[in-house]
């Protein structure tokens, strides 16, 4: 059995500053996005430039950090809101929807494709390699923050949180998390999009394999307080939000290259 380290939620005091560890993980993922955009931004085929990188890495951030608290909100905290309508921009104190924040990125990405007269789908294309980094680094922020944590295990590395008044082992599936969506997601849109693909078939990829870890994780990770299973007793929310995301990016892939090949037949 292991016990989770208790961080303290502020990183640094500097004064009445406080910075929290939860903040230090998004500008963690903002440097990785933006090292990791300007090398692919290098490339011939790059539909995003090097002097465009400052206006999209902008534009993502705004579409993360919206998207993924209002999503929140909306998805998760509403009865929160209720109570306490400042805490819905208290994102320091944690509560962003990786789903809610999907979409804000994708309405960001098509306002950025639009108004460089580039394919929406070659800018997703773009980016869909350089968010998972940053995933990873947020499910760390969730681990440090004690929140989002697993469901009760007898396994050798079960990990007690103290703020868990259960005081049962539970999964770290912070942890999980942070490998999956974040190192081995990586590994596998870098890897697929290393070489050129039909447009769209990079963000599919991203998307459906972003679906199935997520469903799979679900199933060792608590079920959302106050919500708990959504239906036939075992599936959660994020699974159910999920799962369109698995079948979608299967069918973009499919679509993508079905696409090229009849551009190809026909060229």
């Amino acid at each position: 059995m292991l016990h989770h380290p208790d961080f303290d939620p502020v990183a640094v005091h500097l004064g009445p500053l406080k910075v929290h560890w939860y903040g230090l993980m998004y500008l963690c993922a903002f440097a990785a996005a933006w090292w990791l955009a300007s090398r692919r931004a290098r490339r011939a085929d790059s539909p995003v430039k090097p002097d465009q990188l400052e206006d999209l890495i902008f534009n993502g951030a705004l579409g993360v950090v919206l998207g993924g608290r209002l999503g929140y909100v909306l998805l998760y905290g509403s009865s929160h809101a209720g109570d306490d309508p400042l805490w819905i921009v208290r994102i320091w104190e944690g509560g962003m929807s990786f789903h809610g924040g999907l979409v804000g990125v994708m309405i960001a990405m098509w306002w950025f494709a639009r108004s460089r007269a580039q394919p929406f789908g070659s800018v997703l294309d773009f980016v869909a390699p350089i968010v998972p980094l940053g995933l990873g680094f947020g499910r760390i922020g969730n681990f440090i923050g004690q929140e989002l944590w697993g469901r009760p295990t007898d396994l050798s590395w079960g990990m007690v949180f103290p703020r868990d008044p259960s005081g049962l082992a539970r999964h770290p599936s912070q942890l999980y998390q942070a490998f999956l969506e974040g190192v081995l997601l990586f590994a596998v849109v870098w890897w697929f999009s290393s070489r050129p693909r039909p447009r769209w078939a990079v963000g599919g990829v991203f998307i459906g394999v972003y679906g199935l870890f997520r469903i799979l994780v679900e199933f060792v990770r608590e079920p959302d307080a106050g919500i708990g299973f959504v239906a036939f007793g075992w599936l959660t929310r994020g699974q159910l939000y999920s799962l369109p995301m698995l079948i979608g990016g299967i069918a973009l892939v499919a679509w993508a290259y079905r696409r090229d090949r009849k551009a190809g037949a026909t060229a």
